[in-house]
């Protein structure tokens, strides 16, 4: 028996193309992917998902996605120690974008290359996230340019001096000679364990 088609189902297909394809899928594209006949079967549903507040058009009649596409339940907790017998049961919804970053408009990401940070927990490979115009406090993990060079560090302010430390003992701790600019605050890292 064929699936009926639903909002929550056709939603679901658009994600997954997505999600592989890294981009919305054409309206052609969406008539082998719904498994309907015409165009015109497929406005009717991408009207059903603007009309839910699932998708928008921008301008020149693009879509996008208006919520989380790629959330997933959050199902309780685990302990780090001896596991614990509680069942698992539905919480919550959670999207990973969401909870990691607060403030989308001012974030950006990127990709971690060599071991300075190790004891932070910042391993080479993760992904971190900066946030841009937050003023540092002292402790905080910084993107900086000092004296030309772009590093990532964490940010001390000793009796009005400013200094960027490391997290592995085998780096010296930074000091500008001539300038220190902040591009902004690591506030998440994200690691990826298994393909």
């Amino acid at each position: 028996m064929k699936e009926k088609r639903t909002i929550p189902s056709v939603k679901k297909q658009i994600a997954g193309f997505f999600r592989e394809r890294k981009r919305m899928p054409t309206y052609e594209e969406m008539v082998a992917l719904l498994g309907v006949r015409s165009k015109s079967v497929v406005h009717f549903w991408i009207n059903k998902l603007v009309e839910a507040k699932i998708l928008e058009k921008d301008r020149g009649g693009h879509l996008a996605w208006k919520e989380r596409p790629f959330s997933i339940p959050m199902v309780g907790e685990v302990a780090a120690g001896f596991p614990s017998p509680e069942e698992e049961e539905l919480r919550d919804i959670l999207s990973l974008d969401e909870y990691l970053v607060a403030r989308p408009d001012a974030s950006f990401l990127l990709q971690v290359s060599g071991d300075s940070m190790t004891g932070a927990g910042i391993l080479p490979g993760d992904l971190v996230i900066v946030e841009k115009g937050r003023e540092p406090k002292n402790g905080d993990v910084v993107i900086a340019e000092v004296d030309g060079e772009w590093t990532m560090k964490t940010f001390r302010k000793e009796k009005g001096e400013v200094y960027l430390e490391a997290a592995n003992p085998k780096y010296p701790i930074i000091r500008p000679r001539q300038e220190l600019k902040l591009a902004g605050v690591v506030t998440g890292v994200v690691r990826k364990y298994h393909l």
